[in-house]
């Protein structure tokens, strides 16, 4: 794809959001590890490459080095932190320990407007300092362009080589005039044009899906939720008829979801769709289970079973669509290890190799938050784009302990209350996920002139961007007011309520 900027990943928390920063500046860009081989890196054409900050001390004996051959691709580079420092060591520059560690805000001095501080208005910036050591000789060709007040270099450039390198990290919010700087080296620099749009992604996806499956059927699963609607509408898009859309309902939805979706893919849109009431395999398996790690592979062991025998019904099918997004795709090539199982995920895990099926991801390329944008092109209902997140193994895993019927029904109750306050109160939009957890505890009350001892729940609503860091959302208390009173003199069974704040981390968005 032209016009593409490569990441290279030196292992930095922040790679995702430097990736999400290009991004919104309609440049495409995709990350890659730090060693990627030149070829792969040259057959994405880049336009510009940029080099991520990192864990490590450039000074070490095993510090992630920096190929010769990413200097000869001829195209603008810039580098982030270590990426500044694995330029300057490459190069024959000088890096050496700080005498304190840098983190947090710094004020720096720019002391030349050119380049890539051609669109920052001020001579000094506000920006996030993040090191551990510092260059105390750029490589020849460079010159310093901004110090901190410590007279500590902040960044460098060499406009012959179209080289630049900054001791600071422009993508966080915490930089104010970092996107004045990336869109001085995406646009004036690398001369980018900014044109990858939803409506470009859903041209070029809808081509690429029609070329990869040809004249094929395609099964794709369908949750309700916003990654498999608009997975599917591209589908549709692409391969109208061919597509086949099965929707298996665990007995684990919200209230009223299972015949939204019925409503919505089957009786609006017209596909496919094979909807299978599957609820009493789901919580016969269930019955008596309390580990939160067991529920989910029950659930996900159920749903492939299901799954697999209604697939099997549909003739001449040849692809499985999966609603990969490109957060999973960074995660496979991490170079920073494998990481910490913090819980299982559910999905067609091992359907594709046990049906002889090929794989069609059509959303691969998407962070969560373009996902939406993309459906929205593709003209999908508002209420479907902005559905809040809902984790596969659905209440399962918001019911604390075991599961019966009844206290889904309790939950389902309490769930549709806090939702339609949510909405009510004008707080959807900005809250990332509204939920309830019942919990495995019980509570004295009173109710008129009875004493009461009943379940307590949970509420939790956070804010994120993307589900990988989220803030406890500060609701208003008159709007949690209203939403205890309702759940405890609506729903049977409950007579306290209590309000999470945590935040992930160092907690999860989930209970379980």
């Amino acid at each position: 794809m032209a016009n593409t900027v490569i990441i290279l990943d030196y292992g930095s928390q922040y790679t995702q959001l430097i990736a999400r920063r290009v991004r919104e500046q309609n440049v495409y860009c995709e990350i890659l590890p730090f060693d990627a081989s030149t070829e792969d890196i040259v057959s994405r054409a880049p336009g510009a490459v940029i080099l991520s900050g990192g864990p490590a001390s450039v000074t070490a004996e095993d510090a992630p080095p920096l190929s010769a051959e990413i200097l000869d691709l001829g195209v603008p580079i810039l580098g982030i932190c270590y990426g500044l420092q694995v330029l300057t060591r490459s190069l024959g520059g000088v890096v050496e320990p700080s005498a304190r560690r840098e983190y947090g805000r710094a004020a720096i001095k720019i002391t030349d407007h050119e380049g890539l501080f051609a669109r920052v208005d001020s001579d000094e910036a506000e920006v996030w300092m993040s090191h551990g050591d510092h260059v105390s000789k750029p490589a020849d060709g460079f010159r310093v362009i901004a110090r901190t007040a410590d007279g500590v270099v902040a960044a460098v450039a060499d406009e012959e080589r179209r080289i630049w390198g900054v001791q600071f990290h422009p993508e966080v919010v915490h930089s104010p005039k970092g996107p004045e700087m990336l869109q001085a080296f995406l646009f004036d620099q690398a001369g980018l044009s900014g044109d990858w749009t939803p409506a470009r992604f859903v041209d070029e996806a809808v081509a690429r899906i029609q070329e990869q499956v040809g004249d094929a059927r395609v099964i794709c699963g369908m949750s309700g939720g916003v990654d498999s609607a608009v997975a599917a509408s591209l589908l549709y898009k692409a391969i109208g008829d061919r597509l086949t859309c099965v929707f298996v309902d665990n007995g684990l939805l919200r209230a009223g979801e299972a015949e939204q979706v019925e409503s919505v893919f089957a009786g609006q849109f017209g596909y496919d769709l094979r909807a299978v009431d599957a609820s009493e395999a789901f919580l016969s398996e269930l019955e008596g289970v309390t580990d939160p790690e067991q529920k989910r592979k029950i659930i996900g062991r159920v749903f492939v079973e299901v799954f697999e025998r209604e697939a099997q019904t549909i003739e001449d099918a040849t692809f499985l669509a999966q609603g990969t997004l490109y957060p999973d795709v960074i995660e496979s090539v991490s170079v920073r290890g494998p990481a910490a199982v913090i819980k299982s995920h559910h999905n067609v895990g091992g359907l594709p190799e046990r049906m002889n099926l090929k794989i069609v991801e059509p959303l691969r390329e998407l962070f969560k938050d373009e996902v939406r944008h993309a459906g929205l092109e593709l003209g999908l209902p508002e209420h479907v784009i902005w559905r809040h997140p809902f984790p596969g193994p659905g209440l399962a895993i918001r019911i604390v302990g075991e599961i019966t019927r009844e206290r889904l029904e309790i939950l389902r109750a309490a769930d549709l209350i806090v939702r339609e306050e949510v909405k009510s109160n004008g707080l959807h939009r900005k809250i990332w996920q509204a939920l309830c957890v019942l919990l495995p505890v019980r509570s004295v009350g009173v109710m008129g002139d009875d004493r009461t001892y009943e379940s307590v729940l949970a509420i939790r609503c956070v804010g994120s961007l993307d589900g990988m860091t989220a803030d406890w959302y500060p609701i208003p208390h008159d709007v949690l007011d209203r939403m205890s009173t309702r759940i405890i003199n609506e729903v049977s069974g409950i007579n306290r309520v209590v309000y999470d704040i945590s935040n992930k981390p160092p907690a999860t968005i989930e209970w379980e």
